[in-house]
């Protein structure tokens, strides 16, 4: 499905370059001392900065991801039927029932889980299969880089949100396994064209000619001195695939195409709809887990912003550059406003002196 964080057009036209985004990330080859910089001293080096958005995307995503957990411990069975029907939220219910009198925070709770199964194996599926065509076919390049590289091309020009719904329109017992299969498998080929590219930059790196020199195996070159330079690429690829699965699911799940028989925050819009929710003001069915549909999705977001930054160096250093700007014109026109100042008391001064030389002529005629 299409998505600007999973566009390909925008992730190449965004991607920076290798030299520059894994410069602080990059093992060096063998120094002075004879050693060489592990993945160990790679993941230490790239963990984004503590910010503002980072700890609020932490925050908002933990603490979705705890009441998934453990919300299902201080709430009702729910599929039980045994309360009111279209209950208001209240002490006993805190938002409320539906209309067969399901207790909607017991299925909020169940939809949560629900909803980060599927995005999580639908995020996973999708950048191991961008991992493979796109790893793969970069480093190894000739017959293998163009037949992976036509299978990445063939699935980018299939639409995705049509080819979703065809496939789950066919499908008449749709687990959310299988949900999540279908989404991951629509939704790598952004990724691999990316990861193709860092991975055609990096193999022409010193460190990984030395390896190939030294006789090292293909697989331990892709997994020991390219991979660890792409973990925060993919991560914030991760991250982007499971806000868009989740996005997915909760659309097909709204047109009647998600997942048969189970609760996620997708089938309870889709059953808010069909019995008008919204016409007889039962807005504590609906607006919950849209709201935490947009929450997550926030909070997924932001973490992402954040490696950004981090694999970024443009973006990295974007805001003081900004502020750098700004103080830069400040003193412009402070400058300026003190020369005109400068000027105006000069021309009151000049004009002061002529009017009194003006006088003192004046006084010495009348002398004479």
């Amino acid at each position: 499905m299409s998505d600007p964080t999973t566009n390909p057009a925008t992730l190449i036209e965004d991607a920076v370059p290798v030299d520059q985004a894994v410069e602080s990330a990059t093992p060096t080859a063998p120094g002075a001392d004879g050693r060489k910089t592990g993945p160990r001293k790679v993941l230490g080096l790239t963990l984004p900065r503590m910010d503002f958005k980072l700890a609020l995307g932490l925050f908002l995503t933990i603490s979705i991801v705890l009441f998934a957990l453990f919300g299902s411990f201080f709430t009702q069975d729910p599929r039980s039927y045994d309360n009111g029907t279209f209950e208001p939220p209240s002490g006993s219910h805190l938002l409320g029932t539906n209309n067969l009198g399901a207790d909607l925070l017991a299925q909020v709770a169940e939809g949560a889980r629900g909803s980060l199964l599927v995005g999580l194996t639908a995020g996973f599926i999708a950048v191991t299969l961008s991992l493979f065509f796109g790893i793969v076919a970069g480093y190894m390049g000739g017959f293998v880089d163009e037949l992976l590289s036509l299978i990445t091309n063939i699935m980018l020009v299939i639409p995705g949100l049509p080819l979703v719904i065809v496939i789950a329109s066919y499908l008449q017992n749709r687990s959310m396994w299988l949900i999540a299969l279908v989404l991951g498998f629509t939704s790598w080929a952004g990724g691999a064209v990316v990861l193709r590219l860092q991975a055609k930059s990096l193999r022409t790196r010193d460190y990984v000619a030395a390896s190939r020199v030294a006789g090292e195996k293909t697989h331990r070159i892709i997994l020991v001195e390219i991979l660890p330079n792409l973990l925060p690429l993919l991560a914030a690829m991760f991250l982007s695939a499971v806000v868009l699965a989740i996005l997915s699911e909760a659309g097909l799940s709204f047109l009647g195409l998600g997942p048969s028989g189970a609760i996620t925050w997708g089938t309870m819009l889709n059953q808010a709809s069909q019995h008008n929710a919204f016409h007889v003001g039962a807005w504590w069915w609906f607006v919950p887990p849209g709201a935490l549909i947009a929450l997550l999705g926030c909070g997924l977001s932001l973490i992402n912003f954040a490696i950004d930054e981090t694999i970024n160096p443009k973006l990295r250093n974007a805001p003081q550059a900004v502020r750098s700007v700004r103080r830069a014109e400040r003193e412009a026109r402070r400058n300026a406003r003190a020369k005109a100042l400068a000027g105006a008391r000069g021309a009151s001064g000049a004009s002061v002196a002529d009017r009194a030389t003006a006088t003192a002529s004046t006084t010495e005629e009348e002398t004479r």
